[in-house]
């Protein structure tokens, strides 16, 4: 007989959206909205100061805001985790756009052994993103 209680139901999510703190607001919403192809959805002003602005690509959505600098202007963000942005487009095709539009990539388009064919990035804050999507045939 188990002691263990009743496990509820788990956690059927259906999206995830992020909040990331960023140390150049205006240069980071460019390098979403000129190099990755993200919309602008919203800005968010605070006692006449724009704080925050919202990114959509998709079902994806991203908060960008302003860092205050209380935890250090050096302090790293980024490390330990990625991102993964998952799309049905062309890989090829996504990179090649990020690339004319003044965008590095980390790694060129390759194909995975799970059956992706994905490239990896970095926003102009560090953190890390990779775009993936299913290979075709």
């Amino acid at each position: 007989m188990s002691t263990m209680p009743q496990a509820a139901e788990s956690l059927h999510a259906s999206a995830l959206n992020l909040s990331l703190t960023v140390k150049d607001l205006k240069q980071s919403v460019g390098w979403y909205r000129d190099v990755m192809g993200f919309a602008v959805e919203r800005e968010m002003e605070r006692d006449g100061q724009l704080r925050a602005v919202g990114v959509r690509a998709g079902q994806v959505h991203i908060n960008l805001n302003l860092d205050d600098g209380k935890r250090g202007w050096d302090r790293v963000k980024g490390e330990g985790f990625s991102f993964q942005l998952v799309t049905e487009q062309s890989i090829d095709e996504v990179a090649k756009r990020i690339r004319a539009a003044g965008g590095t990539l980390e790694t060129e388009p390759a194909d995975m052994p799970w059956g992706a064919r994905v490239f990896r990035m970095r926003d102009p804050d560090g953190y890390r993103f990779i775009v993936s999507s299913p290979r075709k045939g």
